[in-house]
């Protein structure tokens, strides 16, 4: 059997154990399927050696990488090399700071609910007069707010995923090849059901038609494109002047989402629930494929954190209240 065979066969293997554990891996896959190439290219033969991996890493990009790029690399690979030293020994465990630290994700800016009702009231204003273009960009901020969606999954409503009978969006093929089904807020319900009598107004519904469209020249009745979205946003965010307290350089649309499972965190942790066994629940709820994504809002945003250092320094007396 070839190196090439081999390492691909344990790159199978090592998907399909992920796989089988609840992660979606598509982009992994293209990844160490990537490095199975690699290697097969360099006509490598024996044990996998460090030396072999950093040449691998340095190339992506063709090698217009940069350092960040590098560390996220190395450690999606050595987490892959840690798994296939169990059935080749020999194979070299690669040192994890080779490339530095792997960058971590920015904080996020956490809106308030008076700019969320800002930014709605700004999308209002919006012309040309008398068109759908200010009542469709009122809505889709308000259901990304309202709803955690990711901006794709919201864009991507047909009409038919929308059951405001029932309250609930079916959201399908999201980012991470899975569909799921949403129940939303009473309040979020009216406001789309609102949304919808304006739009037939202009349009009448048709099979497969998407829920928010255009509405400008040819553009009526088309789903809306995600830059032209960004472009609105970012030029009523502009006019509004809104202090940043993120880590990026201003507020993004992709920010609604974390306020909404912030907003949520904070909620329960208000209401004294049990926070790790909601987690879950959460994490389905907004389409992540591993929990762990869900438990980084946890340490990004300081109301949080706070929170959680005070549970702790609870613990902590409890505990040292039990030892004395």
């Amino acid at each position: 059997m070839s190196r090439r065979r081999s390492l691909k066969a344990r790159v199978d293997d090592y998907l399909a154990e992920r796989r089988r554990q609840g992660f979606s891996l598509r982009s992994r896959d293209a990844f160490l399927s990537g490095f199975a190439r690699f290697v097969a290219a360099k006509r490598h033969r024996g044990p996998l050696t460090a030396e072999l991996m950093a040449e691998w890493v340095r190339a992506a990009k063709d090698g217009h990488g940069d350092a960040g790029t590098w560390a996220r690399s190395w450690g999606r690979l050595r987490h892959f090399i840690c798994y296939l030293q169990q059935f080749e020994p020999d194979t070299e465990l690669p040192e994890r700071s080779l490339f530095g630290p792997e960058p971590g994700r920015v904080a996020p800016h956490i809106y308030h609910d008076e700019e969320i009702v800002d930014l709605l009231a700004a999308a209002r204003t919006l012309g040309p007069a008398g068109s759908l273009r200010p009542i469709t960009y009122e809505t889709l901020f308000g259901l990304m707010a309202s709803s955690g969606l990711r901006l794709s999954e919201a864009l991507h409503l047909r009409d038919a995923d929308v059951d405001l009978k029932r309250g609930m969006l079916t959201i399908r093929q999201t980012k991470f090849a899975k569909s799921r089904q949403l129940p939303i807020h009473p309040s979020t319900s009216r406001a789309l059901t609102r949304y919808r009598r304006q739009r037939e107004r202009h349009l009448p519904t048709t099979p497969g038609m998407p829920f928010l469209i255009g509405s400008r020249g040819r553009r009526l009745g088309l789903p809306l494109g995600g830059r032209q979205v960004h472009r609105v946003f970012n030029a009523l965010r502009d006019g509004l002047g809104q202090v940043n307290r993120g880590g990026h350089e201003a507020p993004r649309l992709h920010d609604l989402r974390h306020t909404f499972a912030v907003r949520r965190l904070l909620c329960w942790y208000a209401d004294g629930a049990d926070v790790d066994q909601k987690m879950l629940a959460l994490s389905t709820y907004m389409g992540h494929t591993e929990i762990f994504y869900t438990y980084w809002y946890l340490t990004a945003v300081p109301e949080l954190m706070a929170i959680a250092a005070g549970r702790f320094e609870q613990f902590a007396r409890l505990a040292g209240e039990d030892d004395a």
